[in-house]
């Protein structure tokens, strides 16, 4: 049985490339599985956080994750912050990593672009890093983005090992090539963003009917009228990942499907397997959230299995590094 970790942080809307990049992805690895979903709370708070908001987002991703099919019969879901474990081996790994490698890290430049750099920021990879190692994860489906942070947890597993003795195994990232990266419906040059700052970019899972319908009108094209593999612009390509997506067929098979149509008519069927999709995983969720006792209590058993297993692991850490 391998054991199974990955995360989302509780900021901002989670929206279809967190779906088809991750959530979809955990649904899939939770059987047969030793499976862990993190809501990495401390992550985001790396960034300004309204508290209050951060807290009604934390329970707001708890609950997405049932309603998009994580069973607590099968996985276990739980708050970062709720086991201390993650920050304290975190600080540990800290004194084994290589400030100029923290400084390549392609997020924190990007990050630090948009927010005022802060430590916790620049630091971001490590506490990712205790994330994983402390539950000795197989593999970590994540998106495309995060490769980087998977190569130096594997980095920071292999150097610890050397220096104190086989402690972590390495992890591998699992990640969905076709549909690794959702762009955004307005500026298919950029990754569709819980922080875009034009809301026509982004299909959030818990948008209205109405909502996804106007989105998917009005996202950008090109100057042609009809898909066409011959021309390929970003947006087309963009569609087509989606509707293969969401469809359930490969980007080839969809593009023989949509060759020659109309793009209104790609809107359209985008927009119906969308929506088959969406609209339930809405119903599921505003049940699920109305009671937020039986909510907590699938969180409150998750960490405690979380800290079953994590504290192993650091006892383990503490003594080959000489803490008592």
């Amino acid at each position: 049985m391998k054991t199974i970790f990955s995360g989302v942080q509780p900021s901002g809307n989670l929206h279809i490339g967190n779906y088809i990049g991750a959530l979809r992805q955990w649904v899939n690895v939770q059987e047969g599985n030793d499976a862990l979903f993190c809501i990495v709370d401390l992550h985001a708070i790396t960034v300004p956080q309204d508290p209050k908001a951060l807290r009604e987002k934390v329970l707001e991703v708890a609950a997405l994750y049932l309603a998009c099919g994580i069973d607590p019969k099968k996985a276990h879901i739980f708050i970062q912050s709720e086991n201390p474990d993650h920050s304290y081996l975190a600080w540990i790994l800290n004194t084994i990593t290589p400030f100029g490698q923290l400084q390549r890290m392609t997020q924190f430049k990007e990050k630090s672009q948009k927010h005022e750099e802060n430590l916790g920021l620049f630091d971001y990879p490590v506490l990712m890093a205790s994330d994983i190692l402390l539950y000795q994860t197989d593999e970590v489906p994540v998106g495309e983005d995060q490769k980087q942070h998977i190569e130096l947890t594997r980095d920071l597993a292999e150097r610890f090992n050397k220096r104190f003795g086989e402690t972590f195994k390495l992890p591998n990232p699992v990640i969905q090539s076709q549909t690794a990266r959702i762009m955004s419906l307005q500026n298919p040059a950029s990754k569709m963003s819980k922080s875009d700052n034009n809301p026509l970019g982004t299909i959030n899972l818990l948008d209205t009917e109405e909502q996804i319908r106007e989105k998917i009108k009005k996202a950008v094209t090109d100057s042609n009228s009809k898909v066409s593999k011959d021309h390929g612009s970003e947006a087309i390509v963009n569609l087509l990942t989606i509707y293969s997506a969401f469809k359930g067929i490969s980007f080839n098979k969809a593009q023989d499907e949509m060759e020659g149509k109309a793009y209104s008519e790609l809107k359209n069927s985008i927009t119906e397997v969308v929506l088959e999709t969406l609209l339930p995983i809405r119903e599921k969720y505003e049940e699920i959230r109305k009671d937020e006792k039986a909510l907590r209590d699938i969180l409150d058993e998750g960490r405690e299995y979380a800290i079953s297993k994590s504290s192993k692991t650091l006892l383990d850490v503490k003594q080959k590094v000489g803490l008592i």
